[in-house]
């Protein structure tokens, strides 16, 4: 007798039935919807919530009744969800759920501002934006080196330590320097070292990477925690006191409101992040580089038999990524702190969730690390303002969204067909 095959598609559109993506994710907008109207609406106070055009309570302000716009963005919520439980057509999947999130977000800010102290009810939008891209400049830079090493196939796991030996280095050499590019030279040297450990050992030797990757964290977190005790603690003026990159500024787009002050008055990490963000998603799509990075990732051996050379290229890609790595982890000691043991804090953990939720691809790890940036933003203006959330669940924040990011809204995401998969040239 024989048997007539089903095809995958078919198999899956027939188990997922009624409650498709979609609409789960519309069920999930729904209740925060009404979570939104009913709680924030309730708990939201009569005072005007106050969004400032400045880095203060002065000038211009975007004003709204507390109770009316917890309640308003709250039935926008509503509504988003209302439109995914219908036949919604899947181009509008991504306008919809972002217009939901954001009134969410909205309904949530109104209750809080407009019940802080008096005094304090108004949220300065411009600190929150530089806020967000400087809390989120780490994880750009290391998402991006995760970009580098999985489009090559090869699973960056090692984030963590990139970022933690750049900002080692960075603050180790620029304080025994005394200049800032000595200092960034030596981040991208030290994220390199952690990637070409990661290179040889999961290209050459088959490692396993996850494992490889693991492995190489506590080697740095033991190797930066062993010389900060050892040489910083004992004579931190001179082993940890790196010079500052000072911030530049742009006329007239320094002039924007709320962009201009937070985007175009800033450090060079942040100029860096945004044109690498740039450079690396034009390489690698539009690109001959690109197009051998990408089939180094997808199928190894076709693009072997077409003449790329794959273990070389994956090499030069990993030890770039690390690089960038490293050049993130600088952007905390060559511009905001001194460092000190495991300052990274699980930021490359994040910054791989980051990866992941912006599907393998620069512009949308830099989304998504906007996102995480926000997040942490927020946990910090909330603690300022004496919310009655406890401070607990503030800090818990950056790390819940990167939960509910990546395990609810990114929904099914396709890796590198060869993204962790040793190549043996036969």
């Amino acid at each position: 007798m024989s048997t007539m095959a089903v095809p995958d598609v078919a198999v899956a559109s027939v188990d997922e039935g009624y409650w498709t993506r979609t609409r789960k994710v519309g069920l999930v907008l729904l209740a925060l919807g009404l979570l939104a109207t009913v709680l924030f609406g309730a708990l939201a106070t009569g005072e005007q919530a106050r969004f400032t055009l400045s880095e203060d309570a002065a000038g211009a302000a975007l004003e709204i009744h507390g109770t009316v716009g917890a309640v308003l963005f709250g039935l926008i919520t509503l509504a988003a969800g209302a439109a995914m439980l219908a036949r919604l057509p899947k181009r509008w999947f991504i306008p919809v759920l972002a217009v939901g999130l954001v009134a969410f977000v909205l309904s949530f800010l109104c209750w809080q501002v407009s019940a802080a102290p008096t005094g304090q009810n108004f949220m300065p939008l411009v600190n929150i934006v530089r806020g967000t891209f400087l809390l989120a400049l780490p994880l750009i830079f290391g998402s991006l080196a995760g970009v580098l090493c999985e489009r090559s196939g090869v699973v960056n796991v090692a984030i963590e330590g990139q970022l933690l030996m750049g900002a080692f280095s960075g603050a180790l050499f620029g304080s025994i320097s005394g200049s800032v590019w000595v200092g960034l030279v030596a981040a991208a040297i030290g994220g390199s070292f952690i990637s070409l450990l990661l290179a040889v050992f999961s290209i050459k030797y088959l490692v396993d990477q996850v494992v490889m990757g693991i492995v190489l964290n506590l080697l740095a977190l033991g190797i930066t925690g062993f010389l900060y005790e050892r040489l910083m603690q004992t004579d931190a003026a001179r082993y940890n006191s790196a010079p500052r990159f000072s911030d530049w500024e742009i006329p007239l787009l320094s002039d924007i409101p709320v962009l201009g002050p937070a985007l175009f008055r800033g450090n060079i990490f942040l100029y860096l992040a945004l044109v690498l963000v740039l450079v690396i998603h034009i390489a690698l799509f539009r690109t001959r580089w690109g197009l051998r990075t990408r089939s180094v990732g997808e199928h190894p051996t076709a693009a072997d038999t077409l003449g790329v050379k794959v273990l070389g290229l994956r090499y030069r890609n990993v030890i770039m990524a690390g690089a960038i790595a490293g050049i993130g982890g600088a952007s905390y000691t060559l511009a905001l702190f001194s460092f000190t043991k495991n300052m990274i804090g699980g930021k490359g953990f994040i910054a791989l969730a980051a990866l992941i939720f912006g599907r393998w691809s620069p512009t949308g790890a830099l989304l998504a690390a906007l996102f995480f940036g926000f997040a942490d933003q927020l946990a910090t203006y909330l603690g300022a303002i004496n919310s009655v959330i406890p401070g607990q669940f503030l800090a818990m924040l950056p790390y819940l969204a990167t939960i509910l990011a990546v395990a609810g809204l990114v929904g099914r995401v396709r890796a590198p067909a060869a993204d962790g998969k040793p190549y043996i040239k036969g």
